[in-house]
C-alpha cells in the first residue's frame, strides 16, 4: 500500500478539554484535591523565600561590617534561620503527604475514567463496534489512559507549583528592583514566544502519535486473531510489510513529536543563561553608576539585593523552562484525552421503551398478576396514559410488516420484508451471503432499528418495549461464539446469572455437551481461556447452545448455530435442539438445509427480498430458488 504524504493539518489543543478532565478530577475527589493542591502550593511558597532571608542575611552581614557590632548580627541572623528551618521542616511534611495524595489520587482517577468509559461503552449500540477498529477502541484504555497519568500525577502538580513560584519571585522582584525585573522579563517573553512556536510544533505530531498508536495496536489484534488465515495463505510476508508501513507511520510522528520535545528545554535554558549573565552585568553596572532604585520597598540598589536577584533570576527562568516542558505533556494529555471523551461521548443506545417482563402467576380465570418469584410465566406490564396497567403474557408472537431497512441511509439492504411466527412455530431462512438473513434477526432484537414498517412482538410494537427485557426474552446461539475467561460452568451460567450448577448441566445435557465435558480434565470447572482456544469449534458452539438452553427463552434465534460443528456432532446437537425448540418460537438461519426440513415456514431470501415462503414440501412441489438449493446439496453431498 502507498504510504500517506500527505502534510498533516494542525490541530488546536482545546482548553476545554483541559478544563473538563480538571472538573472531572475534582468531582471524584472534592477534598483531596484541593488539600493536596494546598501542599503543593505551600511547598512552592517557601521555597521562593529563601531570597527574601538572603537579603536580610547580608543586609545584617554589611551592618556588622561597617559597624563591627557582630553580636547585634547575630540576634538578626539567628531568628531568620529558625523561621527558615520551621518553614523546611513543614515543607518536608506537605511534600511527604501531597506525594502520598498524589498517589492515590492518580491511580484512582484513572480507574474511575476506565470505569466511565467501560460503562458508557455498554451503553453504545452495537453499530459502533461494526464500525470501529476493537484494537483502535482497547488503545483508550491503554495509552490514551497513560497520558492522563503522566498529567494528573508530574504535569498538573508541577504547573501548580512553577506557577506559585512564579508569582512569588516576580512580587519579591518587583518589591526589590524594577529595573532588574524589566529585564527578566523581556528574557521570559522570549521564551514564552520559543515555546509557543516549537511547543505548537510538537503538539500536531502528539495528537498523530495517539492516533498511530491506535492504529497499529489495531493491526497487530487483527493479525493475531487471523493468525491460522495469515498462515494458511501464506502471507507472512505480507502481514510483516503492511506492519512495517504502520510501524513506520508511527515513527515518524513519534520522532516529530519528540524531536520537536527535547529541542524545546535547551532551547529556553539558554535563553535562561543569557537572562542571567545579562541580570548580573546590568546590575553590577547600576551599582556602579549610582542610578535610583525603582522598587516596592523603598530600598537602595546594594549587593544585598542584587546577590538575592540573581538567585531569583536563575529559580523564575527554571520554572519558566519547568512550565514549557510541560507543553509536551500537556499535548499528548489532550490527544489522549480528546479520544477519551469522544468515546465517552458516543450517542448511547437509545431506549424509549416502558413495556417491561415481569414473573406472571395465572389464575384460573385467566387473570395475569405479577410476582417477585420465578413461576416460568412470563407476561408483559404495559403502564399505559390513563395509569392503567395492563398484562400480557409472552407466548412468542413475532410479526414483522413491510420492514425496510439500511446499515447505510443510501443502502437499503431489506425491501419490503413481512414475516409472521406464530407462538411455537419454527421459521427458517435460507439464501446466498448477504441476503439478509441475520439482518432480520438483528432487528428482532433491535441491535438496529427499521426504517419502515413495524415489528411487533405479542401485539407490542418492540419499540415500546424496553430493550434489557425485549433482550432477556430471546435467546441467541450466533455463529461465531465468544467464551469469556472462568470455568465451563461460568460460561453455561452465563445465560442466567441465578441458574443453579443442577440446572446448568440440564442445560449442557440438552444441548449434548454434557458428554464432552465430563471428559475434560476438571469436567464443568475447567478453566477456558483465549475464547477456549483449546477446545473444537463444534465444543465451543454446544457450550453456547448451552448457554442459550439455560436461560429458557420463550424465543430462540439460532444464527446458522450448527454450521461449524460436524455431521456425527450435528445430529446430537439437533437432537438437543429439538427438544430445545419445543413450545418456543424459533427462527433459524442455517446453510444446511437439512437442518430446516421440518420448520413451519421457510423463507428464501435475495438480496433483501423474500421471493419464496412455505414449508418444505410445498417449496419442492413449487420448484423454484429453494426446489434448486435443496437438489444442489444433495448433489454436493
Amino acid at each position: 500500500m502507498k504510504k500517506t504524504t500527505d502534510a498533516p493539518r494542525r490541530p488546536k489543543m482545546d482548553p476545554r478539554v483541559l478544563w473538563r478532565l480538571v472538573k472531572l478530577l475534582f468531582s471524584f475527589y472534592p477534598v483531596l484535591v484541593p488539600v493536596t493542591g494546598l501542599c503543593i502550593l505551600f511547598c512552592a511558597a517557601v521555597s521562593s523565600m529563601p531570597p527574601i532571608f538572603m537579603q536580610n542575611v547580608i543586609a545584617a552581614i554589611e551592618k556588622w561590617y561597617l559597624s563591627g557590632d557582630w553580636a547585634s548580627a547575630v540576634k538578626e541572623i539567628l531568628p531568620m534561620l529558625a523561621i527558615l528551618a520551621g518553614l523546611y521542616l513543614l515543607s518536608l511534611i506537605s511534600v511527604v503527604a501531597h506525594t502520598q495524595l498524589m498517589a492515590y489520587i492518580t491511580q484512582g482517577f484513572l480507574a474511575k475514567m476506565r470505569d466511565k468509559m467501560f460503562e458508557g461503552m455498554q451503553n453504545l449500540p452495537i453499530r459502533y463496534f461494526d464500525t470501529h477498529s476493537h484494537g483502535d477502541i482497547m488503545s483508550h484504555y491503554t495509552n490514551d489512559i497513560d497520558t492522563l497519568r503522566m498529567l494528573v500525577s508530574q504535569t498538573l502538580p508541577q504547573l501548580l507549583q512553577s506557577g506559585m513560584i512564579i508569582s512569588v519571585v516576580l512580587a519579591i522582584m518587583l518589591y526589590y528592583c524594577g529595573w532588574l525585573t524589566i529585564l527578566v522579563l523581556v528574557g521570559v517573553t522570549a521564551m514564552i514566544f520559543v515555546s509557543k512556536k516549537v511547543g505548537g510544533g510538537s503538539a500536531k505530531y502528539f495528537m498523530r502519535q495517539q492516533k498511530s498508536v491506535g492504529r497499529t495496536e489495531g493491526f497487530i489484534q487483527e493479525m493475531m486473531n487471523g493468525q491460522k488465515v495469515v498462515k494458511v495463505f501464506c502471507h507472512e510476508e505480507e502481514a510483516k510489510a503492511d506492519f512495517d508501513r504502520i510501524n513506520d507511520e508511527l515513527f515518524e510522528d513519534s520522532r516529530r513529536a519528540n524531536a520537536f520535545a527535547n529541542m524545546l528545554g535547551p532551547i529556553i535554558m539558554n535563553i535562561g543563561n543569557v537572562v542571567y549573565v545579562l541580570v548580573a552585568l546590568v546590575g553590577g553596572i547600576l551599582l556602579v553608576s549610582n542610578v535610583p532604585n525603582i522598587s516596592l520597598s523603598g530600598k537602595a540598589l546594594g549587593i544585598s539585593i542584587v546577590i538575592p536577584f540573581l538567585n531569583m533570576t536563575k529559580q523564575f527562568t527554571g520554572n519558566i523552562n519547568q512550565l514549557s516542558q510541560q507543553i509536551n505533556s500537556v499535548a499528548m494529555a489532550m490527544a489522549g484525552a480528546t479520544r477519551i471523551f469522544a468515546l465517552m461521548d458516543e450517542t448511547p443506545e437509545c431506549d424509549e421503551g416502558y413495556v417491561t417482563l415481569v414473573n406472571a402467576k395465572i389464575s384460573e380465570d385467566g387473570t395475569i398478576t405479577e410476582t417477585a418469584e420465578r413461576t416460568g410465566i412470563w407476561a408483559w406490564k404495559h403502564p399505559h396514559g390513563d395509569g392503567t396497567i395492563t398484562y400480557t403474557r409472552l407466548a412468542g408472537d413475532v410479526r414483522l410488516t413491510e420492514v425496510d431497512f439500511g446499515y447505510e441511509e443510501d443502502k437499503q439492504v431489506l425491501h419490503d420484508v413481512s414475516v409472521y411466527a406464530e407462538p411455537g412455530q419454527k421459521v427458517a431462512f435460507v439464501g446466498a451471503t448477504g441476503a439478509g438473513k441475520t439482518t432480520i434477526t438483528n432487528l428482532i432484537n433491535r441491535y438496529y432499528d427499521i426504517a419502515d414498517g413495524k415489528i411487533r412482538y405479542d401485539g407490542i410494537n418492540i419499540n415500546k418495549i424496553k430493550k434489557a427485557d425485549l433482550r432477556r426474552s430471546l435467546g441467541i446461539v450466533l455463529q461465531e461464539t465468544n467464551l469469556f475467561s472462568g470455568t465451563v460452568m461460568e460460561n453455561i451460567r452465563y445465560g442466567r446469572l441465578d441458574a443453579t450448577d443442577e440446572e446448568c448441566r440440564a442445560a449442557a445435557r440438552l444441548a449434548g455437551a454434557d458428554d464432552f465435558i465430563t471428559r475434560l480434565p476438571e469436567g464443568y470447572d475447567t478453566v477456558l481461556k483465549n475464547n477456549a482456544a483449546n477446545l473444537s469449534q463444534g465444543q465451543r458452539q454446544l457450550i453456547a447452545i448451552a448457554r442459550a438452553a439455560v436461560a429458557d427463552p420463550p424465543v430462540m434465534i439460532l444464527d446458522e448455530a450448527t454450521s461449524s460443528i460436524d455431521t456425527r456432532t450435528e445430529a446430537i446437537v439437533q437432537r438437543g435442539m429439538d427438544k430445545l425448540m419445543e413450545g418456543r418460537t424459533v427462527f433459524v438461519i442455517a446453510h444446511r438445509l437439512s437442518t430446516i426440513m421440518n420448520s413451519d415456514v421457510i423463507m428464501v431470501l435475495d438480496h433483501g427480498r423474500i421471493i419464496e415462503r412455505g414449508s418444505h414440501e410445498d417449496l419442492i412441489k413449487a420448484g423454484g430458488t429453494y426446489y434448486q438449493l435443496y437438489t444442489g446439496a444433495f448433489e454436493l453431498e
